[in-house]
């Protein structure tokens, strides 16, 4: 695979147009930059102190009316998700092209493990995100292959390693207090999900010449259980609210947690998956680490309350669904409505 298929190319060449394979249609463009949503009054995704007394109800006011939160007072060291930033951007910025193909993912897998820039393209046909991304297959631990992770910086696996473990218990923790929120016995919802399978990608969004054309990652819900992410403070997510798209004002210190598709399916509709995109800009360049945590594809999804509305599904082919059809910011939940 050359180098022209990395965005991170593209930049270093100095193309100053975005190719055609990268251009939006103007339906989905953004409609403003991340400077204009910074300085705009919107509303944002709440932030919840896992400390609070009133935790349970922030908790279920915040599913309900977003399906996103920042969480802080979340028992993950600081220290631990600025060297995990740390060690991601010094892959991208401080490594050569040759030594980040070295650890190149099969393109012809829409999710394999590794380094690359198309993960889930359904097809050739497809608008292409601008960003680059490092795909990290980190739990159960049979799936786990650190010599499959960079080398450089000499720290990098043991970070991935040990933050892989401290997203599991927050998100095991998270869970139970969603599932406690509704009613629900704490165990409900992990139980549903049973043993997470979790993948870390770090995604890399170089500063993009045309932003207006571009997104950095199309409008999406993630098909898995909670997916937990960190970003650094350059700001580019984006969550949709009421047909609305609010810029997630990046907080050092907190991490934002999105519900996913078979949460939605297992709280029965009560609590929705939240649909998100990434936009770029033109100055700088931006890191966002995501840690998703998704059922086995052997396992069957289905509501835990009655009456339900949503119909049971197997989840691999769930993802196979996700796959074919591409994200295009269509939720595939809708098919299974009763």
């Amino acid at each position: 695979m050359g180098y022209g298929n990395r965005v991170q190319s593209l930049v270093e060449d100095g193309k100053s147009m975005v190719p055609p394979q990268y251009v939006q249609p103007p339906e989905t463009r953004p409609l403003r930059g991340v400077d204009n949503r910074k300085n705009r009054d919107d509303p944002s995704p709440p932030v919840i102190d896992l400390r609070d007394e009133g935790l349970l109800q922030q908790l279920g006011s915040a599913c309900r009316e977003w399906g996103a939160f920042h969480v802080i007072s979340h028992g993950v060291a600081v220290k631990l998700l600025d060297e995990m930033r740390e060690v991601g951007r010094a892959f991208f910025e401080n490594s050569t092209m040759d030594q980040k193909l070295s650890y190149a993912c099969d393109s012809s897998s829409p999710a394999s493990e590794g380094y690359g820039s198309r993960m889930l393209v359904a097809s050739d046909d497809e608008v292409l995100d601008w960003r680059d991304y490092f795909d990290h297959h980190t739990l159960p631990i049979s799936r786990r292959n650190p010599l499959k992770w960079p080398e450089f910086p000499p720290h990098y696996r043991r970070v991935v390693e040990e933050y892989s473990d401290n997203m599991n218990t927050l998100a095991e923790k998270l869970l139970a207090l969603i599932s406690s929120s509704l009613g629900l016995a704490p165990s409900c919802i992990k139980d549903n999900v049973g043993e997470f399978y979790q993948n870390i990608t770090v995604s890399y969004y170089p500063p993009c010449p045309q932003p207006e054309l571009t997104l950095g990652l199309q409008s999406h819900s993630d098909f898995g259980a909670i997916t937990l992410l960190i970003q650094d403070d350059v700001g580019g997510l984006e969550v949709s609210k009421n047909g609305e798209w609010i810029l997630v004002n990046p907080l050092t210190d907190a991490i934002f947690v999105i519900l996913s598709d078979q949460t939605e399916i297992i709280t029965n509709g009560e609590y929705k998956s939240a649909e998100h995109r990434a936009i770029t800009n033109a100055e700088n360049s931006r890191l966002s680490i995501a840690t998703f945590h998704d059922p086995a594809k052997t396992m069957t999804i289905k509501p835990a309350l009655e009456p339900p509305k949503y119909r049971p599904v197997r989840y691999g082919d769930y993802v196979s669904s996700w796959y074919t059809k591409g994200p295009g910011g269509r939720r595939n939940l809708d098919s299974l409505m009763l």
